[in-house]
C-alpha cells in the first residue's frame, strides 16, 4: 500500500497558535538580561576593586570594637610646684547585659552589689537592661576594680580611668575648681584651663563576637596624649593663711560669708584668693550653689570708703588739692543737692590727708566739686573698674561705672567715696596695686611668670602721687585713724577701711553691712596688697576696722616672713581701741532733705 505523502504545515498555520509575535518584545527581553549581566559585573568590579576599602570596613565595623584609653589629665601645681589637682588611677566597673546568662542565677550579685556600694535590685535592673554596654559604678579605686573581676561574673567588665584628687581641698577649691565624671572642668581652673588639661584618648582595637564578647585582641593600640600641666601663681602656704584668716573673722563676726586676695603687686600675681564657706572638691555629695561661689571674682558690690583713695588720687595728680590743704566739714552734716550728706562725727576743719584718716564722707564731697565727672568716669576705668578681669576664670564681674554724661552733682558725690559704683573684691586689689607700685598698673595674671623681670605696665598716676597716698594710707592704720587693728608688727603697713550699708531692693539697709579692708605692705618697699571684704557681719563688730583689718593683719604677718620680706619697723605698733566715731553707725537724717548713702570706714 502507497503510504500518504508527507506535508509540510507551518507552526503558525495552526489555529491555536496562529498569533503574531513581536521582534521588539524578545530584542527587549535579551537587551534587559544584558544589562542585568553587565550590572552584575560593574557591582562586582566595583565591590572587589576601587570599593573594596568601604566594604572592608563596614564588615570590620560588626566585629571590631575599640576599647577607649583615657588621656592622664595634667596637673595643676602651685608656683613652688606643690600639687593642688592631680589624677590618680581609678576603675569603672560597666557590664554588657547581652553576655548575662538569662537562664541562671546571678549568684555573684549580691556580692558585686556589696563591693560597689549599690543596691543588689538596682544592679539587677542594670544587667537585665538589654543594651551592650551600660556603667555600674564609675572611678572605683583599683582594689575594688581587681575584687569585682575576680567575681568572674559574666558580662561585668571593667576599664582603667582615673580619678581627680585635690590636695589642699576647701583650702584651694575656688581656685583650682574641680571637674566631672567624665574629668571635664566644672569650676576654676578646671573649666578655665579645660584644653590644656584635658589630653587626648587613645583607643585598643579588639574583635567582639555578635554578642558583644570579646574573642581577640588585636593589639593595635592608639596611644593617648595626656594633658599639659599648669603652673600657678598662688602660693600654698600664703593660700593657707589666707583661708584660715577669712573663716576665722566669718566666724568671729558671725557673719555670712568673706573673701580675701593676696596680690604681689610688683610682679603681678595672685598669691592667694580664699573664700569662706567652702567645700571639697574631693566629696561633693552636699554641696551647694553659696559654697560655690568664687565671691572675690563673681560678687560686685557698693565698696564705700574703699574707694575714696581713688578718687583722691585723681584729685591729686590734677593738683586741684595738695596732702595739707583744707576743708570745713562742720558739725558732721551737709546739705548738697537736695540730700543730707553725713560724717559720723563732727570733724570741723582738716586736711585732704585727714579726710582720709577720719574717712570722710563730706572731706570726699567737697573734693568731688573739684573734678569734672568725665575725670572721675576715666580714673575709675583706667584703675580697672567696670571691666571684667581677664583673669582664665569664667564668671568674673565687670562691676558697673555708669557713663558719666548722666550723672547729677549728688550722684558724682556719692561715687567720690563709694557709693552709686559696684565693683568686685578683685577689682579693689588690683587699683590699690597702681599705688603699691608707683603709680603703674602691670598685669595681674593667676598664672606663674617665669619671666625674671616684672611685667610691663601703664601708668596711671605719677611716682609722687602714688606716695602721697602711701602717706594718707599709712595714718589710718594708726591711732585717730579708722583702723588702728590693722598694724602688723615688725612692718610698715597702710591700708583702707570701708563700711557699706546693703541694699535691698531699692533702699539701703542700716542694719546690714560689707565690712571691707585693703592693705598694703611693706610701705618702705611695697610688694603686697591684700583685700579682706566680710558680708553681713553682726551689728557689734561691722565696721571695717573690726571686722576685716584683723584679718589682714592675720595674713600679712604670715606672707610677709613667707616671702623672705624684711620687717621694715622697729616700733612696735600700738594698737588703739577705736574711738566713739569708729564703733557708731552713721545716724540717719531726721527730716528732709533725704540722706545720701554713705557710712565713714
Amino acid at each position: 500500500m502507497k503510504s500518504a505523502p508527507q506535508r509540510n504545515i507551518p507552526l503558525n498555520s495552526t489555529p491555536i497558535l496562529n498569533r503574531g509575535t513581536f521582534a521588539w518584545r524578545s530584542r527587549l527581553v535579551v537587551a534587559f538580561i544584558t544589562l542585568a549581566f553587565i550590572a552584575l559585573a560593574v557591582r562586582a568590579f566595583w565591590i572587589q576593586g576601587p570599593g573594596n576599602a568601604f566594604y572592608i570596613k563596614q564588615g570590620e565595623m560588626r566585629y571590631e570594637h575599640q576599647i577607649p584609653l583615657p588621656a592622664v589629665r595634667g596637673r595643676i601645681l602651685d608656683r613652688d610646684g606643690r600639687i593642688l589637682a592631680v589624677s590618680l588611677p581609678a576603675d569603672d566597673v560597666w557590664a554588657n547585659p547581652v553576655e548575662v546568662p538569662k537562664d541562671k542565677p546571678l549568684t555573684e550579685l549580691p556580692e558585686l552589689a556589696k563591693l560597689l556600694g549599690e543596691n543588689p535590685a538596682t544592679l539587677r535592673a542594670k544587667l537585665t537592661d538589654g543594651r551592650k554596654f551600660i556603667y555600674l559604678k564609675r572611678l572605683v579605686t583599683p582594689a575594688v576594680g581587681k575584687e569585682v573581676l575576680a567575681l568572674k561574673m559574666p558580662g561585668v567588665h571593667e576599664t582603667r580611668a582615673y580619678k581627680r584628687f585635690y590636695p589642699e581641698g576647701e583650702i584651694a577649691a575656688h581656685v583650682v575648681g574641680f571637674t566631672n565624671v567624665e574629668d571635664q572642668g566644672q569650676e576654676g581652673i578646671e573649666l578655665g584651663e579645660q584644653s590644656l588639661l584635658k589630653g587626648t584618648g587613645g583607643s585598643h582595637l579588639v574583635i567582639e563576637d555578635r554578642l558583644g564578647r570579646i574573642i581577640q585582641d588585636l593589639g593595635d593600640d592608639v596611644a593617648p596624649r595626656d594633658g599639659k600641666n599648669v603652673v600657678l601663681s598662688l602660693d600654698t602656704r600664703i593660700q593657707l593663711a589666707t583661708y584660715m584668716a577669712v573663716k576665722d573673722a566669718v566666724q568671729r563676726t558671725g557673719a555670712k560669708a568673706g573673701a580675701a586676695v593676696v596680690l604681689d603687686a610688683k610682679y603681678g600675681q595672685v598669691l592667694a584668693l580664699a573664700n569662706y564657706p567652702s567645700y571639697n572638691p574631693n566629696d561633693r555629695e552636699d554641696l551647694t550653689g553659696d559654697q560655690l561661689r568664687n565671691r572675690v571674682l563673681t560678687d560686685s558690690f557698693e565698696p564705700g570708703s574703699i574707694l575714696k583713695p581713688v578718687t583722691m588720687a585723681l584729685a591729686l595728680q590734677l593738683h586741684r588739692v595738695t596732702p595739707t590743704t583744707t576743708f570745713d566739714t562742720g558739725n558732721g552734716r551737709l546739705e548738697f543737692h537736695g540730700a543730707v550728706i553725713s560724717d559720723d562725727s563732727p570733724n570741723h576743719v582738716i586736711t585732704t590727708t585727714q579726710i582720709i584718716t577720719k574717712s570722710s564722707n563730706i572731706g570726699m564731697t567737697k573734693i568731688s566739686t573739684l573734678l569734672k565727672p568725665e575725670e572721675m568716669w576715666n580714673m575709675f576705668t583706667d584703675m580697672g573698674l567696670g571691666q571684667a578681669p581677664k583673669l582664665g576664670f569664667p564668671g568674673a564681674s565687670a562691676g558697673r561705672v555708669r557713663p558719666y554724661h548722666s550723672w547729677r552733682p549728688i550722684e558724682q558725690a556719692t561715687m567720690a567715696y563709694g557709693y552709686g559704683i559696684s565693683t568686685s573684691l578683685f577689682q579693689l586689689a588690683r587699683a590699690y596695686s597702681v599705688f603699691a607700685n608707683h603709680g603703674v598698673m602691670v598685669p595681674i595674671s593667676i598664672f606663674k611668670n617665669t619671666e625674671a623681670s616684672p611685667p610691663a605696665g601703664v601708668r596711671i598716676i605719677s611716682t609722687h602721687t602714688a606716695q602721697e597716698i602711701l602717706d594718707m594710707l599709712e595714718t589710718v592704720v594708726q591711732p585717730g585713724g579708722t583702723a588702728p587693728t590693722a598694724q602688723v608688727p615688725g612692718y610698715r603697713v597702710g591700708g583702707k577701711t570701708g563700711t557699706a550699708y546693703k541694699l535691698r531692693g531699692h533702699t539701703y539697709d542700716h542694719s546690714l553691712y560689707r565690712a571691707s579692708f585693703v592693705g598694703i605692705a611693706p610701705l618702705s618697699n611695697p610688694r603686697l596688697v591684700i583685700a579682706v571684704s566680710i558680708d553681713q557681719p553682726r551689728a557689734a563688730e561691722h565696721f571695717g576696722g573690726q571686722a576685716a583689718a584683723p584679718a589682714f593683719v592675720q595674713i600679712a604677718s604670715q606672707a610677709l616672713p613667707m616671702l623672705n620680706i624684711l620687717p621694715d619697723n622697729t616700733v612696735k605698733p600700738t594698737v588703739m581701741p577705736a574711738d566713739a566715731s569708729s564703733v557708731q553707725a552713721a545716724a540717719p537724717a531726721a527730716a528732709a532733705p533725704r540722706a545720701a548713702p554713705g557710712h565713714h570706714g
